[in-house]
């Protein structure tokens, strides 16, 4: 890609460049390392479970100021701390096999809240409004995929609740599909212990008219490894705000996004990583392609390296392909680091149209030029595709990009 639109650092490593750079550990990252400043920190954010913590937004705030504040229909409760999201929970099933444990729960159940707390005030809605949640345990080696499906038919402001667990030594492949029609502010959390590998897909293929705002927070104990993958294409505003944190040393977290937004679409991922404990791993990658007047997606990664996360090794990058007029991509990575002790740390972040090199190499070898780049796309869009590691999941994914590349004025 070409045409890099923007690239912002904040309390990062002074000398990174527009593509980034790995920044390796020793003495010369520690004579690099960032400065903490008051009230501008990542590890400053408010986190509560009490609505009133959150002020009543207005649009102004950083977390906020890419979001489309009066298309989130009501979610982030503009009534005040009194309000509560009373539309009914889209439905959710899941299929039923050995060493998968489902239960419905009240919200006095331990288990519930356990790992996420709200850090911005549309997660605490949530937090404040649902009634019910539903817990999936997971031991052993489950012979098929997890199969969570949330299917909305409303159109009122609600509230949801998930809730999984991954035992010790468990090992599960969870995909969790949204379709239909919602309003919905949903938390998820991801309780990933000791030794357990946990493999999460979430797809967002909501009708057009959905609205979707979720909060997805992991806890990764010792020896434990997430991969968590998301995929939107559906809906009219979705925004997720995956968060992973290590409950103890050695664990291990990969995160993979992959975004596709259509004319008036409004697709934004929020990632937090946050290194609070030593010798631990984490590897980000979001790709998104738009199309159409008024697509927009946005992608902020922040990767918080704290004091006692000596030996972290940490990158994310995001990559962004504009296939016609009138789309924008507004991409900010941050990195800030508290240590120089690690093993390697860096971030990047491109936006921007075709690679005419490719597509002259392409074109040369008497490949059509309108082939040449749906290639190119595909290629583009596949890393992450590949990432999911579910061969059903992988081929419905597929099998949408090529429906929007037939839309796609290549």
């Amino acid at each position: 890609m070409t045409d890099t639109v923007e690239n912002t650092d904040r309390h990062l490593i002074p000398g990174m460049g527009e593509e980034g750079e790995k920044l390796a550990g020793g003495q010369d990252a520690g004579t690099r390392v960032a400065t903490r400043r008051a009230g501008q920190s990542r590890a400053d954010r408010v986190a509560s479970k009490d609505l009133a913590d959150f002020p009543v937004l207005t649009g102004r705030e950083e977390d906020w100021r890419f979001t489309p504040l009066d298309r989130l229909r009501g979610l982030h409760l503009p009534e005040g701390d009194d309000a509560r999201l009373t539309g009914a929970a889209p439905e959710v099933t899941v299929a039923a096999q050995e060493g998968v444990t489902v239960e419905t729960v009240g919200r006095e159940d331990s288990r519930v809240g356990s790992v996420l707390t709200p850090d911005d005030r549309v997660s605490a809605a949530a937090w404040a409004s649902f009634e019910q949640a539903l817990v999936v345990t997971v031991v052993g080696r489950p012979a098929e995929p997890v199969r969570i499906e949330v299917t909305g038919s409303g159109s009122e402001p609600a509230a949801a609740h998930l809730t999984v667990i991954a035992e010790a030594d468990a090992q599960a492949d969870v995909v969790i599909t949204h379709r239909g029609t919602a309003v919905v502010a949903a938390n998820v959390e991801f309780d990933v212990r000791r030794d357990a590998r946990l493999n999460v897909v979430s797809v967002q293929a909501w009708d057009r008219e959905a609205v979707h705002v979720a909060a997805h927070q992991a806890s990764v104990d010792t020896g434990a490894h997430l991969k968590h993958v998301t995929v939107t294409h559906g809906g009219d505003l979705v925004r997720l705000t995956p968060t992973a944190r290590f409950a103890a040393e050695r664990g291990e977290a990969e995160m993979y996004g992959l975004y596709f937004a259509d004319a008036g679409q409004h697709l934004e991922n929020r990632l937090f990583v946050d290194h609070n404990r030593p010798n631990c791993v984490s590897n980000v990658l979001y790709k998104g392609a738009l199309q159409g007047e008024d697509a927009h997606t946005v992608w902020v990664g922040d990767v918080l390296i704290r004091s006692e996360a000596e030996g972290t090794d940490s990158y994310e990058k995001n990559e962004n392909l504009l296939l016609s007029d009138g789309a924008r991509a507004d991409s900010v990575p941050n990195l800030e680091i508290e240590t120089g002790v690690i093993e390697g740390a860096g971030h990047a972040s491109a936006t921007g149209r075709f690679d005419e090199t490719q597509l002259f190499y392409l074109m040369a070898r008497g490949i059509p030029e309108n082939e040449a780049r749906k290639l190119i796309v595909r290629g583009f869009l596949n890393e992450i595709l590949q990432k999911i590691g579910i061969a059903d999941v992988e081929q419905e994914l597929t099998d949408v990009m090529e429906a929007e590349l037939r839309i796609a004025a290549l």
